[in-house]
């Protein structure tokens, strides 16, 4: 305790002399190993935060156990500790910094820095070989755009090295691509290294998304040929021009603007968050990315973007001078100007970057669900918890619901689930014995009544949540039994119905509050299946103490006659009716004299 205390104490006199400048601070543990990385416009408020009881919550409880010294570093501006963050995080990877999950390689196409550059697909960067376009993290975009290049240009696709000196000299044989057509021979001076480098220049508009450049040039060059009636040149460019526009109109997604623009969007859960990246040039999408952020200490979504914005446009080399998001936040980066869009062409575009990333953290969750079905059910019983803002997880949900008609053969059935499945083993079925005629309330408080008086006499588990199958009027039976008789502390919701008997609406709370639940959603589909499960379940129950009760007939009140005998008269005679108006011979050829006497006694039937 002691120790804890001059550890709290030291770093206390650390946090009281930081400066008020912005900067980066770093968080060092016992090891001396960098355990968190920040920034702040204001050094030492923000750090002094950490240690603010009021501010923290157990995360930043657990964080701050583990700090044993603080460094930090002052920088000039919000946009160099932005910038320094980011290359520190990269750097000592910090167990308590949001991690970026990427365990992908998208593809990218090089353009060599040869004398004759080669053009090809490639996951591995060596920025010595050449100049990088992409990555692509669409693959159709990809090939099309491949297809595209070998439609327009016959670069060639050998991988010998290919000099001046060596053409010159003529060391080089003809080949199978220059025989199939596929390249224009440059290497045996069939083609010249001008026009090479042309078709060169020509293919990096194409891979940096500026086919609308590429159109325009290749329009200007097929009007001059055909000014100069070198009409053969004019309809091979015409050829090309047909191929380059019907690749620019497919590929586009707005046609109003020429900027190069960066879009950010985000979706984030408990422990996740997702941020897609688009690239937009010449209104063509040419790089768009969904990542996955794993969060450590509850992270705002303005964090995260702010991270994620910093180190996109590092790693994909951007130099957009616009940002299109969602909300503001406040970073600011040099000549860069942050758009929130309301309409037009830009809004249109941060839809379809939301669109994307809801459907990628969709997909994300269905792929976890597949792995670990518990874990989805325990996360779909957390949101239960954070809707409901239970003090723990209701692990175990209890559900009660009555059956009758008119009040006859009345019953009611408990089902259990714990951890989001059915538990059939706890089960209980009741036959209601103090009600008499249909009365749905009065039947649920002897069900819940005799229910959890059990349950505390003989010391089994009590639920975590119970769930009437009604609305208002059975939630208050309910919990006048649980609170006022019984004295126990069970949240108590109700799942109520629309004039078409749809469950529409999950009910907590005295007075009773409608909970906002998403009729698609996985928690209401959980709800919903424990109602149809306690409906079914009474209902099963009442059909067959009907069916048992109908099937009843006068010689069950006969003394003396079995279950047997009584199949027996009933398969010769098929009726009661029948069988009261027999003789007394007849009864006897079926179950003998004794038992003939008998039911001839019961039905007064004459010799």
């Amino acid at each position: 305790m002691i120790k804890e205390e001059e550890r709290l104490k030291r770093l206390k006199l650390i946090v009281n002399s930081l400066s008020e400048k912005p900067g980066c601070y770093q968080y060092l543990d016992s090891n001396g190993r960098v355990i968190y990385v920040g920034k702040a416009k204001n050094l030492k408020r923000r750090v002094s935060s950490y240690f603010n009881n009021s501010a923290k919550n157990r995360k930043t409880e657990i964080l701050v156990s583990k700090i044993q010294d603080i460094k930090y570093i002052i920088v000039p501006s919000d946009e160099d500790a932005l910038l320094l963050e980011n290359n520190l995080i990269k750097k000592y990877k910090p167990f308590y910094n949001i991690l970026l999950k990427d365990d992908k390689s998208y593809p990218s196409m090089c353009v060599t820095n040869e004398y004759l550059p080669r053009v090809f697909k490639t996951r591995n960067i060596d920025k010595k070989q050449g100049t990088y376009y992409g990555p692509f993290s669409h693959q159709g975009t990809l090939n099309a755009m491949i297809d595209l290049i070998n439609k327009l240009y016959k670069v060639r696709l050998c991988k010998k090295p290919i000099t001046k000196d060596g053409i010159e000299e003529g060391r080089y044989n003809d080949c199978m691509y220059h025989h199939i057509k596929k390249c224009n021979a440059p290497c045996l001076g069939l083609q010249s290294r001008e026009e090479y480098l042309q078709q060169i220049s020509d293919i990096k508009e194409i891979l940096s998304g500026n086919t609308r450049n590429l159109c325009s040039k290749l329009m200007d060059e097929m009007m001059e040929c055909a000014a100069n009636e070198d009409f053969i040149k004019a309809e091979s460019i015409k050829q090309k021009y047909i191929l380059a526009k019907e690749f620019d109109e497919k590929s586009r997604v707005i046609t109003s603007t020429n900027q190069n623009i960066d879009v950010f969007t985000i979706e984030v859960d408990e422990n996740r968050a997702f941020v897609n990246y688009m690239h937009v040039t010449n209104g063509c999408i040419n790089q768009a990315f969904t990542f996955e952020y794993k969060k450590k200490l509850d992270e705002t979504k303005e964090e995260i973007l702010s991270l994620a914005i910093v180190e996109m446009r590092e790693r994909y080399g951007s130099k957009s001078k616009e940002i299109v998001l969602p909300f503001d936040i406040d970073i600011k980066l040099k000549d860069v100007e942050i758009i929130i869009p309301r309409a037009g062409d830009k809004k249109k575009l941060l839809l379809l970057s939301e669109t994307n990333v809801r459907q990628f953290r969709t997909d994300a969750l269905k792929q976890a669900d597949k792995l670990n079905p518990d874990q989805r059910n325990i996360n779909i019983l957390k949101e239960l918890q954070h809707k409901l803002k239970l003090d723990k997880i209701p692990m175990r949900i209890e559900c009660f619901d009555n059956s009758n008609i008119m009040g006859q053969d009345a019953v009611a059935g408990c089902v259990v689930f714990i951890g989001g499945k059915k538990s059939k083993n706890d089960y209980r079925k009741y036959n209601i014995k103090s009600v008499i005629g249909p009365d749905d309330y009065a039947s649920m408080r002897e069900v819940v009544y005799r229910k959890y008086t059990r349950s505390i006499e003989e010391s089994t588990p009590l639920p975590d949540l119970i769930i009437t199958d009604g609305g208002k009027g059975q939630m208050e039976v309910v919990r006048s039994v649980i609170e006022d008789e019984l004295q126990l502390n069970i949240p108590i919701a109700g799942l109520a119905k629309d004039n078409h008997h749809r469950t529409n609406q999950l009910l907590f709370g005295f007075p009773q509050k409608v909970i906002g639940i998403e009729m698609d959603s996985p928690l209401f589909r959980l709800l919903t299946q424990i109602q149809d499960e306690v409906h079914r379940f009474a209902i099963t129950f009442h059909k067959s103490k009907r069916i048992k009760h109908t099937r009843e007939s006068e010689l069950d009140s006969i003394k003396g006659i079995g279950d047997a005998t009584k199949k027996s008269l009933l398969k010769q005679f098929k009726s009661v009716e029948q069988i009261k108006k027999a003789n007394i011979e007849e009864l006897e050829k079926v179950v003998g004299k004794a038992k003939a006497a008998i039911i001839a006694q019961a039905f007064d039937i004459k010799k």
